[in-house]
């Protein structure tokens, strides 16, 4: 009996790193969600980067621990591509209101985190910087509707992004990719296994970590409280420029689908974050 007691928050602990594993896999192409943001909220950004910075030091160490993040990420990345293409096509709106409860929801763990270590003012500060300059770049993109004709070259570009916003935390990739019209092309050839979009946007992505990775954590690591609030306003100004205000005027059912979307994202964050607190952050 000893032993099943024993047994149990193992397993419960594998199948959590698993959901969490799937959720920044769907985070890592849903629009506005960074799945770096996710590691942050999970409390598992500090070993991912760790093992992206030093892959044969920390491997042993690591690679045991992150296996489940790494399965459930992988099914969350290619599984939801199609699904994701489809409703993103058949109900934008919706869609994209569930995506902002998801993130509304998880933004209190957002802000714990960012205070973990202590808050000044220089914390705040750039909280605010970023939110401003992000803001105002969604914005230009935005007015400027730049739309690029898709190819292999492009694809290394969205693999940078993809793997930019897993190693920095809060730079979601179709916060570019959707202005320039590569959103689209980059998650329908996922989805399809389109071997030139999976190919060039993984060595997109590889080269990425490869160059970036030690220096973001290095980053992290020595400002540790004014990086992460940072990453809060930045995820602040692309959350709130993803909302379909005009959505909502519509009409009164498209007004209540809306609304029942951002409920749901934000009870299902809610439910994950408190499932998370049960188990101990990984070191």
């Amino acid at each position: 009996m000893n032993q099943k007691k024993e047994a149990r928050p193992g397993a419960s602990l594998f199948v959590v790193r698993l959901l969490q594993g799937m959720m920044i896999g769907l985070g890592a192409v849903l629009p506005g969600i960074s799945g770096g943001v996710l590691c942050v909220i999970f409390g598992i950004y500090k070993p991912v980067m760790e093992l992206l910075a030093s892959p044969l030091k920390r491997f042993r160490t690591h690679v045991p621990k992150l296996l489940p993040v790494i399965i459930g990420g992988a099914v969350g990345f290619l599984g939801i591509a199609n699904l994701l293409s489809f409703f993103l096509e058949k109900y934008p709106d919706p869609s994209v209101c569930l995506f902002v409860g998801l993130i509304g929801g998880m933004y209190p763990s957002l802000l714990r985190e960012a205070g973990e270590k202590g808050r000044t003012k220089a914390s705040w500060i750039s909280m605010g910087i970023a939110f401003v300059l992000v803001l105002a770049l969604l914005s230009t993109l935005n007015v400027l509707s730049v739309q690029i004709e898709p190819n292999n070259g492009w694809y290394l570009f969205c693999g940078f992004c993809l793997a930019l916003s897993v190693i920095a935390p809060g730079m979601s990739f179709s916060t570019l990719l959707m202005p320039l019209g590569l959103y689209t092309p980059f998650v329908s050839g996922i989805g399809h296994l389109d071997l030139s979009v999976l190919a060039f946007g993984g060595i997109g992505a590889v080269l990425t970590v490869i160059c970036l990775a030690r220096w973001i954590d290095s980053l992290f690591w020595k400002h540790y409280s004014a990086a992460f609030h940072a990453i809060a306003g930045i995820v602040a100004a692309a959350t709130l420029a993803i909302i379909p205000f005009g959505s909502f005027m519509k009409s009164g059912v498209s007004f209540a689908a809306n609304v029942l979307c951002l409920s749901v994202g934000v009870i299902c964050a809610l439910g994950l974050d408190k499932m998370n607190s049960r188990f101990p952050k990984e070191a």
